[in-house]
């Protein structure tokens, strides 16, 4: 069965033939903020420009970061209501602050991803399969405010047909880094760290891409257990840099049933999280330095093994670019690189995409996307049983 396009730009009065100011929001796995980018769009298909005119973070605080996290582990439905409100507000609260400081000619429209509070792609309820995703940050709110479309929900339409609903980003990638005459990968390192593999002169239906587990959720999750919240991530990797990597714990961590399962595949906090940290804590009671840098290098080569599994025997790949907060982490940087030798490490930022903002400008780019309705989700990527469109339309 084929995909049906059906262009909504012209419904909400916006032309494929002008550039497009399109806003892109996301708050990621590590629940460390709102991210948003403003980009200038231009052409249609698979040959657009982008130039990104400005960026904007918005952090969470304390009891934003301990209310969410609360959510996930311990929700009602009375707070699940209240806190899709409520993110709705601070989603639109970022794009304004964002607008008052770019002050763009116009917005035409906003791409908004949400917060994922829970992620289960091999969901069940009552002995039968049930795909499931949840993301929250209401699109009618931040469409109310702003005064502009909102495209949201950019994950259901693929488990419908059979996906994992995640990673979303590929079909940017191969938009904005692809190459004619060499393989590449694409490495995103935020709370999960997944990498879409890029084959040399091939069409969006070739690309490959799943997540790899843990990006820096587990880290994350470590300090802020054992410094009592005081401390949300290992800054510039200086805990794990002092401390002595718990080799046992690495092989026993390796040995997850998600790290055998072949790609495509998705995971999330539900299962790289702070529950995992905690039950770790308790088994083996390492001190916050040991514990640091044995999830770093434990991060390290799963990513390195994911690659070396699935990827490296079927493509020579000899670049990799790489976004994320995880770039920023000389240590899980340095320990990548111990870990592949031969492969070359560039930011993304060398490709004009600031790698902080990789995410939020690629809900931008989706947005425009679902707009000119075209597909955003491969078979490849993300296991559905055929392209689809991403994205539902909120309008003002």
């Amino acid at each position: 069965m084929k995909t049906a396009t059906f262009p909504l730009a012209p419904c909400v009065g916006v032309s494929l033939e002008e550039a497009r100011y399109v806003m892109g929001l996301m708050a990621g796995t590590s629940l460390d903020g709102i991210d948003a980018a403003l980009v200038r769009i231009t052409g249609a298909g698979d040959e657009i420009q982008i130039k990104t005119l400005a960026t904007h973070h918005s952090p969470y605080t304390p009891e934003e970061r301990g209310g969410l996290l609360n959510l996930i582990y311990e929700t009602s439905l009375a707070d699940l209501c209240a806190w899709d409100a409520y993110l709705g507000e601070r989603f639109a609260q970022t794009a304004l602050e964002l607008l008052q400081r770019a002050q763009p000619p116009r917005v035409d429209f906003i791409g908004s991803h949400g917060q994922t509070v829970w992620h289960a792609p091999d969901g069940t309820l009552l002995g039968k399969p049930t795909p499931n995703t949840l993301q929250i940050g209401q699109p009618d709110v931040i469409a109310a405010r702003v005064g502009v479309p909102v495209v949201a929900d950019f994950r259901t339409r693929d488990m419908a047909y059979g996906g994992q609903g995640a990673p979303l980003v590929p079909l940017v990638d191969w938009l904005l880094l692809r190459s004619e005459s060499e393989h590449r990968v694409a490495l995103n390192i935020g709370g999960m760290a997944n990498i879409t593999i890029l084959p040399a002169g091939g069409s969006p239906d070739t690309v490959l891409a799943f997540d790899t587990g843990p990006g820096n959720a587990l880290i994350d999750a470590a300090v802020r257990l054992l410094t009592q919240g005081k401390h949300t991530y290992d800054k510039d990797g200086k805990w794990a840099s002092e401390g002595k990597v718990n080799e046992p714990l690495v092989n026993y961590l390796m040995e997850h049933s998600y790290f055998q399962q072949p790609p495509p595949k998705s995971t999330g906090r539900e299962t790289f999280g702070e529950q995992m940290v905690e039950s770790l804590y308790i088994a083996f009671r390492l001190k916050l330095r040991e514990f640091a840098a044995t999830l770093t290098e434990f991060t390290a080569r799963t990513i390195a093994d994911a690659l070396q599994r699935f990827v490296l025997p079927q493509y020579p790949i000899q670049r990799i670019i790489v976004s994320g907060g995880g770039v920023h982490n000389p240590v899980l940087m340095a320990r990548l690189r111990a870990q592949l030798p031969n492969m070359r490490f560039e930011p993304s930022a060398q490709y004009g995409i600031d790698p902080d903002f990789k995410e939020a400008i690629a809900f931008a780019v989706l947005a425009d996307r679902f707009m000119q309705g075209l597909p955003a989700t491969y078979p490849n990527t993300t296991g559905a049983r055929q392209p689809s469109l991403a994205g539902k339309l909120a309008l003002p």
